[in-house]
């Protein structure tokens, strides 16, 4: 994720964007955050019960319909009961492929109509890489509100996205937020890409193993998914304190910028933490994609595999 100065910013203040292998000015001792049942910092809601207080919810994308295509993310898609299914096809190789995939229901297969590969090209793109197989379907409807009121995991992990807009990206980020353990990916309703089959593919399934949330105000968002007891964690290139010296465990959101302008203002003031990959040699960025992969990492490595 590259940098880019604000126009205006308050001395001390830490810059949004990527994260950054010149050296910070110094500082005093980086501290970990406070035990899970200290209070939050004053000013912050205290936790409010989901029936009490929903999170913002979005009207439903009626009407719409995406092709996902590939191995991976068709047999996701025919194995997730929340998707609606209403057309796939498959070459005769992709087909007997598909039908031995573990966990792929036999009704759905019984819909599945063989057509060669130039016919697939013609549904889905002549440049995307289908397999021989595609699938169309609804977008699902997740809604934030009864996404965080089925968490009841004390080590869930959040990823929450500040403006990331390609989809390739996206997908990636669902591919590592699934393989770490993650439990959802939130990002804006506006700038942040729809599901599509570029997302699809690049997520290798995960578009359908985890939920995928668009939440209209970003900032209200994070403010009531700290209601729901997570501490918010953002990326930011211009801090002392490391990520490895924040304490990832319990429920924890982590909050990471836009490839260009990094995270927001409002959006890093919401944060509990701002803390910065280490970087080393002449490279000042990485990619959100890998950004995201690696603090994934570092939680996963702070929280051992199987604690609830």
């Amino acid at each position: 994720m590259s940098k880019q100065k604000p126009r205006h910013r308050p001395q001390g203040a830490p810059r949004a964007g990527g994260h950054s292998s010149k050296p910070n000015p110094p500082a005093s001792a980086p501290q970990r955050h406070a035990p899970r049942e200290a209070p939050r910092p004053a000013g912050k809601p205290n936790p409010v019960p989901p029936a009490q207080r929903d999170a913002p919810r979005e009207a439903p994308r009626h009407g719409q319909e995406l092709w996902i295509y590939g191995h991976h993310p068709v047999a996701a898609a025919l194995a997730n009961p929340l998707r609606k299914v209403l057309r796939l096809v498959a070459t005769t190789e992709a087909a007997a492929k598909l039908s031995a995939e573990r966990g792929v229901p036999e009704r759905a297969v019984g819909q599945l109509r063989t057509q060669s590969r130039r016919e697939i090209d013609q549904l889905v793109g002549e440049d995307t890489v289908h397999q021989g197989v595609a699938v169309l379907v609804r977008p699902l409807e997740q809604d934030l509100a009864d996404v965080l009121a089925a968490i009841t995991a004390e080590n869930a992990c959040i990823v929450v996205l500040d403006q990331v807009t390609d989809p390739h990206n996206v997908g990636a980020i669902l591919r590592s937020a699934a393989a770490f353990g993650a439990v959802a990916v939130v990002a804006p309703d506006r700038h942040a890409p729809d599901e599509s089959g570029a997302m699809a593919k690049s997520a290798s399934g995960a578009l359908d193993k985890i939920p995928y949330v668009k939440a209209g105000n970003l900032v209200r968002a994070l403010e009531v998914i700290k209601e729901h007891r997570f501490w918010l964690v953002g990326l930011d290139a211009d801090t002392s304190k490391n990520l490895a010296e924040v304490d990832l465990k319990g429920r924890i959101a982590l909050v990471l910028g836009a490839e260009g302008e990094g995270l927001r203002r409002l959006v890093r003031e919401t944060c509990d933490h701002i803390a910065a990959l280490p970087m080393a040699g002449d490279m000042e960025s990485l990619n959100v994609s890998n950004a995201a992969a690696v603090a994934l990492y570092e939680r996963a490595r702070q929280v051992p595999r199987g604690k609830p």
